[in-house]
């Protein structure tokens, strides 16, 4: 069960970061134009590892990158195999 904790927080602490990179991105394109801003590769990079459920909300309430279609499927991937992850942790946990 240690390791389901363990992963959860991950899961959270990689979340706020998504989701706080995404809100800055956003207030700095707002900002600035075409200034310094954060890749999209640095972005996604937070969402595949760990961060899917931070940068679906952190997408949603900026209302960034929304016209990206690779951004949404990379999104709905992550999310999916995180929590199936998670699901499968907990499900093994219970079961020993």
């Amino acid at each position: 069960m240690t390791l389901v904790y363990i992963y959860s927080a991950y899961l959270l602490l990689m979340s706020l970061i998504a989701f706080f990179l995404f809100l800055r991105d956003k207030g700095m394109a707002k900002r600035n134009g075409n200034a310094v801003r954060i890749k999209e590769k640095t972005l996604l990079g937070c969402v595949a590892m760990g961060g899917a459920v931070g940068g679906f909300i952190g997408r949603i309430v900026a209302h960034h990158k929304t016209n990206k279609i690779y951004f949404s499927l990379t999104i709905y991937v992550s999310l999916l195999l995180q929590l199936a992850v998670l699901g499968c942790m907990i499900y093994y946990a219970v079961m020993a």
